[in-house]
């Protein structure tokens, strides 16, 4: 067995060598991806999602006067697409 084991890396480190140092590469690339997606485009996805469907969000507002019978269907909907499109979570430019 020792005498196969020769014959490939004649005691060298082989050529597995080669990937230790794109595992590091991949590492590194992956940190600095990680940091561009969170950090250095200002607040991280999980801060960003909690402002915007907070309790205190427009739309758990809305809500909220809506249960309460301070405006009726119509102004409900009508308000409710506009916020939608304010914040992105409805249909844009008019497609449905």
């Amino acid at each position: 067995m020792n005498v196969l084991a020769n014959t490939w890396h004649d005691g060298g480190p082989g050529p597995w060598i080669l990937l230790f140092p794109l595992i590091w590469a991949l590492v590194v690339a992956g940190f600095f991806l990680l940091l561009r997606r969170t950090v250095w485009r200002g607040r991280p996805p999980w801060q960003r999602t909690r402002a915007r469907y907070g309790e205190h969000s427009p739309v758990a507002v809305l809500g909220r006067r809506f249960a309460a019978g301070e405006i009726d269907e119509d102004e409900y909907w009508r308000r409710l697409s506009v916020l939608n499109e304010e914040f992105g979570t409805g249909p844009k430019d008019g497609a449905a």
